[in-house]
């Protein structure tokens, strides 16, 4: 079998905020290089597939699989389950959050939709002052 080039044209889009568009309007172009048969359409949708099982490796070794906490293939076991489960939670917290959360790295989740509220009340779980979960003063 051959392998072939598949290249797919996307069009720009205006960025947020500008009113008027650009004046020449451009392109991005993707390629890949596969040798499936299946007809490009489906080629390319198969590639798009791979592109977000590898985004989402890509985060999980920059996250949780990069300190795994043992040289015993059960720790490692759990571990890995851990993390699949708590990527998967982020995700859905941040698709349920916005539409921005939606396509953020879970650092920037974490950071913005997590660690917020977390903060809010101090040891022994007793909420700040002056905060949303304080008790009202009268």
């Amino acid at each position: 079998m051959t392998a072939r080039p598949i290249v797919g044209r996307v069009e720009l889009l205006t960025p947020a905020g500008k009113a008027q568009p650009a004046l020449v309007e451009g392109h991005r172009h993707h390629a890949a290089f596969t040798n499936t048969p299946l007809p490009m359409l489906h080629a390319k949708r198969s590639h798009r597939g791979h592109a977000i099982v590898e985004h989402v490796m890509a985060d999980l070794k920059n996250g949780p699989l990069a300190h795994l906490p043992s040289d015993r293939f059960a720790a490692n076991a759990a571990w890995l389950a851990l993390a699949g489960m708590a990527h998967n939670l982020t995700r859905a917290a941040g698709c349920l959050a916005s539409t921005f959360h939606t396509t953020a790295r879970p650092p920037t989740v974490r950071d913005q939709l997590i660690n917020i509220p977390a903060r809010i009340a101090t040891v022994y779980r007793t909420p700040r002052a002056g905060t949303a979960c304080s008790p009202p003063p009268w």
